[in-house]
């Protein structure tokens, strides 16, 4: 029995790294199905440009994009916000094309509630200092999933369980570290500048909802988290907003479409493959 479609007036969600083998893309499939919503903010790293392979690109990759054009089709604001990632889409920032936008940061006034939401990636020390680093994490974090691939193959023979190294030893790290880090710091510093309620970003992939404290005030921060290790996405309805953990323990597949082929562009063909989709969405 399928569930009922959940109505929201706002989803964000960040972080996918379509185009890595790390991307759940099936399980950000099922809830892109699943819900409803008004404004669907894609808060940044949605395509990984830094890890972009011709040799990558699967069918459940490609279907989310699809999903999305029908999303926009069917009336839902998409949003893209750029991420570090998928910085390539920031020489576009403030392109509307229908219900599709592409912005660097977006700020809105709920219910008398003002909200700021961006990726992030700015107030990454690591990002701005020592770039070479962040590339090399990536690489490496990239080199993990293939072998946590390869060690769930190894489980599912003597019947364990699935498990996901990078999250564990994240989860582990956020766990020891109660203190508030520099760069949750900075965000909320720079939210209480502007006199922002609420601050939604992602790039860390630790989903958090949290209210932080400083000698500037208070303000409510939410990290989205991601869709590699925790299928998080912060929802709003009725200016209340929740962070929400979606769970999908069915990894079946899903029946192939007719002219379903595997496509794998360059990276430039890809970008104009999905802005043209995206022009033919914004005429419905």
């Amino acid at each position: 029995m399928q569930e009922a479609i959940r109505k929201l007036d706002i989803s964000v969600i960040s972080d996918v790294h379509l185009a890595t083998l790390a991307s759940k893309a099936k399980h950000l499939l099922k809830y892109l199905k699943s819900i409803q919503p008004k404004t669907l903010v894609l808060n940044g790293d949605i395509i990984d440009s830094w890890r972009f392979s011709r040799s990558y690109f699967p069918k459940a990759h490609l279907k989310v994009i699809r999903q999305l054009v029908k999303m926009i089709e069917k009336g839902v604001q998409v949003v893209y916000i750029t991420g570090n990632h998928d910085d390539v889409f920031r020489k576009f920032n403030n392109t509307r094309l229908g219900n599709f936008s592409i912005v660097n940061q977006l700020e809105l006034t709920i219910k008398k509630q003002k909200i700021w939401i961006f990726h992030g990636d700015v107030f990454d020390n690591i990002i701005h200092h020592s770039p070479w680093l962040a590339k090399f994490g990536a690489a490496a974090y990239g080199f993990l999933t293939g072998f946590n691939r390869f060690l769930n193959l190894i489980l599912k023979i003597f019947g364990g369980k699935d498990m996901i190294l990078y999250k564990s030893m994240k989860d582990r790290i956020s766990k020891e570290k109660k203190v508030l880090s520099n760069f949750e710091l900075a965000i909320a510093n720079a939210a209480l500048s502007k006199e922002i309620d609420l601050v939604i970003c992602g790039h860390t992939h630790i989903p958090v909802d949290k209210t932080i404290t400083t000698e500037k005030g208070t303000v409510r921060y939410i990290n989205c988290g991601d869709w590699v290790e925790h299928f998080s996405a912060a929802e709003c309805i009725n200016g209340n907003w929740t962070l929400n953990y979606f769970n999908s323990d069915q990894e079946d597949e899903e029946s192939e479409l007719p002219g379903d082929e595997l496509y794998i562009p360059d990276k430039n063909q890809m970008y104009r493959s999905i802005l043209e989709e995206l022009k033919i969405a914004s005429f419905f």
